[in-house]
């Protein structure tokens, strides 16, 4: 059979997660990768049959997006003549983690898709999310449209919602705790970060930082760029993760049981969906970094709570699945 996985290439999560998962479906068949965005800095190890551009929003240094950097970054001429021109009617099962131009090329084909994502299980009204409706609800719904969908969520909150892809990696690793706390703050510039947390005595901090190339050291704070190994090797050493409001890296933090302080971005829905998540299973969350943020900081420092969390090795009976339900009859190998 013939599989088409399209990705999203904004952050780092989506990629993380098709590292653990394309392994997987190649197993059934022949795959071809799709990846659009420009916001990533892990990489697949495998070739990408098709990149785009796409639709991606830029990451600001002050907590949020940077909405004109995201506009002039936006082709919307060439996002419409990708999702006309990519050839679908060749896969047997299309796969797609929050990729909007394959999303809406098979709706204008009029070919059934699967949405393997954490942004599918916002389909269902069970997932939490904060009282008020909000605008960000349609992008939900319309930036990736598909017939199918398999969630990913920190709790299983409707049938079709499964707890975190742990990476192997991840599980394989040998915790420790040697103190330092690791950072990976992507909407806040790193030097904002270091005047705050410069503050917080006695404590080693290690930022992982979208806006350096070469690691550096500030006193009791380490500056490195971002590095899939060393980010995963620091965690796993660490006493604790200082991180937004995303769902990959709070999810393995959790896993390999160690504290999560969360501090989504300032606009940005869906963090703030994943941070109230979060918060019920007794993650603190801090809205804004101000002047009551190092306060904050060291009373969070000084919490040895520890959140048990049962996130389950399933993800190749998930795959399973997925291909005996939503590949077209008769593709399967016996």
């Amino acid at each position: 059979m013939k599989i088409l996985y399209a990705i999203q290439g904004t952050g780092n999560g989506h990629i993380s997660r098709a590292r653990e998962i394309v392994p997987l479906l190649q197993q059934y068949g022949e795959l071809d990768l799709l990846v659009s965005g420009t916001e990533a800095e892990v990489a697949l190890s495998q070739p990408l049959k098709y990149r785009f551009h796409g639709f991606s929003f830029v990451f600001g240094t002050k907590g949020g997006v940077d909405k004109w950097a995201t506009f002039k970054l936006m082709r919307l001429r060439r996002l419409w003549r990708d999702m006309h021109n990519l050839p679908l009617a060749q896969y047997d099962l299309i796969i797609n983690d929050f990729e909007p131009v394959s999303a809406w090329a098979c709706r204008l084909q009029k070919i059934p898709s699967v949405s393997l994502s954490h942004q599918c299980s916002f389909v269902s009204h069970k997932t939490p999310r904060p009282a008020k409706w909000n605008i960000a609800e349609w992008l939900f719904k319309y930036y990736s449209p598909t017939t199918h969908h398999i969630g990913f969520h920190f709790e299983k909150y409707d049938d079709f919602i499964h707890t975190p892809v742990i990476r192997g990696d991840i599980r394989k690793l040998s915790t420790s705790n040697l103190g330092h706390y690791t950072v990976y703050l992507p909407a806040y510039d790193d030097k904002t970060l270091a005047k705050y947390l410069s503050q917080v005595k006695d404590v080693q901090w290690h930022i992982f930082s979208k806006r350096q190339k070469k690691p550096y050291q500030d006193g009791n704070i380490q500056i490195f760029p971002v590095n899939n190994e060393a980010f995963n090797q620091s965690m796993a050493s660490c006493e604790g993760l200082l991180t937004g409001g995303g769902f990959e890296g709070p999810a393995e933090a959790l896993y390999l049981q160690k504290k999560v302080l969360m501090i989504p971005m300032t606009g940005q829905y869906e963090q703030q969906c994943n941070a109230l998540a979060a918060s019920k299973l007794g993650v603190p969350v801090i809205h804004a970094i101000d002047d009551n943020f190092v306060d904050k900081i060291n009373s969070w420092i000084a919490d040895d709570k520890k959140i048990q969390v049962d996130f389950p090795d399933e993800t190749a009976q998930i795959i399973d699945n997925m291909i005996k339900r939503y590949a077209k009859p008769g593709s399967i190998l016996a």
